[in-house]
């Protein structure tokens, strides 16, 4: 899994989860993970200096002497660089509201790049996201995208948020605003299809679905969610062999944890 999909990962099944039975209970949501959230290799870049280099190349191995290094620097002057180290150092270490707070105030730094803001407004939005704030983190993701609108990362983290606050009719535009642009994005194939599955067009989330599987034939998400629309439609063998076949793949995942709760309540029948 990609960085953006860990970082993603709780929610993203959250919203698969949301509804996925017809006659037994739902299952219960996903919280996101309780690692901290992890650090893009090559964060984007606010500005060119070699103190903010310094910093940021601290934050993966030492992230508390990047904190300090960001704190001192902006002791003596406050700037988009500084918070923004100050930032990805606070969520290296577990701090995501405040790290969220930072990036905002970062993200806002005038003689920065309209595309520089928009990624830190992404970190943002997914820092807001593992601190559990998602009215939060769908205002930095829309503010994310009036500075980058075709950006498929950010598209994809507003999709998340919208859907996390049931607007699941924003969340299939913005994944189809994604796929226009990528239209090889199996996370937004997936998540599309699982928000048509809410706004009760299954023939259209079946074809999302079924698309994503003929691009990655053993991904868990999307074999999870298949499973669920084809319980809809009556299909209790064809959704057995969907779980079961995203257990075989992904054991230890949380799509395989899941399926295997679904497993569990189709077997216990309708009278659950």
């Amino acid at each position: 899994m990609t960085t953006r999909g860990a970082i993603l990962g709780g929610l993203f099944l959250a919203v698969l989860a949301a509804g996925g039975y017809v006659a037994w209970p739902e299952p219960e949501a996903v919280a996101p993970p309780e690692e901290h959230l992890p650090i893009p290799p090559l964060p984007p870049r606010l500005a060119a200096s070699d103190r903010y280099e310094n910093c940021l190349s601290m934050v993966p191995t030492d992230p508390v002497g990047a904190a300090a290094t960001a704190e001192t620097w902006l002791a003596e002057a406050q700037s988009g660089p500084a918070l923004h180290c100050l930032g990805l150092a606070r969520l290296a270490l577990g701090e995501e509201a405040d790290a969220a707070q930072l990036l905002d105030q970062a993200a806002q730094d005038p003689a920065t790049s309209p595309a520089a803001r928009a990624a830190v407004y992404g970190q943002s939005a997914q820092a807001w996201m593992i601190a559990g704030d998602i009215e939060h983190a769908f205002a930095a993701s829309s503010l994310a995208l009036t500075l980058a609108p075709d950006d498929p990362d950010l598209l994809v983290d507003h999709a998340v948020a919208a859907a996390s606050l049931g607007d699941f009719q924003a969340a299939s535009e913005d994944l189809g605003h994604a796929l226009a642009v990528d239209p090889q994005r199996l996370d937004a194939l997936t998540l599309r299809g699982a928000a048509r599955r809410h706004l009760g067009d299954l023939s259209s989330a079946l074809a999302d679905i079924d698309r994503a599987l003929t691009l990655d034939p053993d991904n868990p998400e999307a074999l999870l969610e298949r499973g669920i629309l084809r319980q809809r439609r009556n299909d209790a063998p064809g959704a057995r062999a969907d779980w079961e076949h995203a257990i075989a793949v992904a054991p230890d995942s949380p799509a395989a944890d899941l399926a295997q709760q679904n497993l569990a309540l189709l077997e216990a029948g309708p009278s659950r």
